[in-house]
């Protein structure tokens, strides 16, 4: 049952300054009109980046754009290249996870970036932030279930169920992270007595996500070593881990202490944009390695990835 501690972004955001946060799902917490402000630790680094207008607004987190900007250019060419490769299997699943990608990225402009926004603007586009790490992690679960092949990839079932299954979790986290940030109903905030505590929010932005990936670098490990018999794609897969683990790093641990550093400069949003977009990379390579033609035929039983 959630206690006291389960739920609290207190210590995520405590370090997001007392204007732009390093995660979303803090922007939520800090301007929503029933929290009164801020409602994080004082004294927090405050990421000031550019200034704009003679100094009367900051364009925060430059690295994070054009990182960001970057990400969503190379989407677009790993989405093209994917049209191009008509016989591998889980094309369109894999092109659904690019386009969550950009989804994204798009909003990490607004949001970890720091792009001068009404208060109001930035919690939308935070909740939308939210809900499309969730769907896009669904999706990515769902390529590594396609590869076994209890339904033939690329065509309306497959693609109608991933799709509808990811929009219903869009749909689903949107509202209540829209609901958390605007306190439209206050059903989401459990106690008046901790405004940074969201048990709802908390599992599916820090906890669903984390069960996801794990899922799906289990898929396709079992995929790899069990029914292709290789071990080469691994290299891309476990490069795809462990860039993506020091890009959270980055955002969680070091980003406070690169924002004293810098005296506000910059922070560990920009290179938890750029991890993260490396880590994408590396999916998209290892899905590309497990698809090309030279592999050898499934045992009997198994599925064939070619």
């Amino acid at each position: 049952m959630p206690n006291q501690f389960y739920g609290r972004f207190q210590s995520f955001c405590a370090n997001a300054g007392n204007e732009y946060a390093t995660l979303p799902v803090c922007n939520l917490f800090k301007e929503s009109p029933a929290r009164g402000g801020n409602g994080f630790a004082d004294g927090a680094c405050n990421l000031v980046g550019i200034s704009l207008k003679g100094g009367t607004q900051h364009l925060a987190n430059l690295g994070s754009i054009l990182f960001a900007f970057i990400a969503i250019l190379v989407s677009l060419i790993l989405f093209w290249r994917s049209d191009r490769k008509k016989a591998a299997v889980g094309r369109r699943e894999m092109q659904f996870f690019l386009v969550g990608y950009i989804i994204i990225e798009i909003c990490e402009i607004f949001t970890v970036g720091g792009f001068p926004l009404n208060g109001a603007v930035r919690r939308a586009f935070s909740a939308v932030h939210i809900a499309a790490i969730v769907a896009t992690l669904w999706i990515l679960m769902m390529n590594g279930a396609v590869g076994f092949q209890l339904i033939d990839d690329g065509t309306i079932v497959s693609v109608g169920l991933i799709f509808g299954s990811a929009a219903a979790l869009f749909v689903g986290t949107g509202y209540i992270a829209l609901d958390t940030g605007f306190s439209w109903t206050n059903y989401w905030v459990p106690t008046t007595t901790a405004p940074n505590q969201a048990y709802a929010l908390y599992t599916l932005y820090q906890l669903v996500p984390l069960i996801f990936l794990v899922v799906f670098f289990l898929l396709e490990t079992i995929l790899v070593l069990r029914v292709l018999g290789e071990v080469r794609p691994m290299i891309y897969l476990v490069s795809a881990a462990l860039l993506f683990a020091i890009g959270q790093i980055f955002q969680y641990v070091v980003s406070s202490h690169i924002c004293n550093g810098t005296k506000g400069a910059i922070n560990g949003g920009m290179f938890e944009t750029l991890f993260t977009l490396l880590a994408v990379v590396c999916i998209w390579v290892f899905w590309s390695s497990i698809t090309e033609d030279d592999w050898p035929s499934a045992p009997p039983g198994g599925s064939t990835y070619t």
